[in-house]
């Protein structure tokens, strides 16, 4: 067993409106992550998970997830799986937590 406490995270802000917290653990398959985002990520295009498959768990707020073919809405308590090499983009304000397999 592990615990990662949130002090031993690592903050990173890919864009003026995004805040994640990298939890890393000794284990090689699999990583979580806790993400707030407030506009959107990517502020242009689209995100693409080349390696893993990520699982997300939406915590607070209210948002979207824009494809290639549309948006889908969501909001507190839904989840969200995008297959790898799957392009998206998050848009709204809303805190995540994501789970990413095998890890990033």
């Amino acid at each position: 067993m592990q615990i990662v406490e949130k002090s031993e995270t690592n903050k990173v802000n890919p864009t003026p409106g995004t805040t994640i917290h990298e939890y890393f653990i000794d284990e090689p398959s699999i990583s979580g992550a806790t993400t707030e985002i407030n506009g959107r990520y990517p502020e242009v295009g689209f995100a693409v998970n080349e390696v893993s498959k990520e699982l997300v768990y939406i915590l607070s707020g209210k948002g979207a997830i824009v494809t290639k073919t549309g948006k889908s809405s969501f909001a507190p308590g839904d989840v969200i799986f995008i297959d790898k090499k799957e392009p998206f983009a998050w848009q709204g304000n809303f805190s995540m937590f994501m789970v990413t397999t095998p890890k990033f």
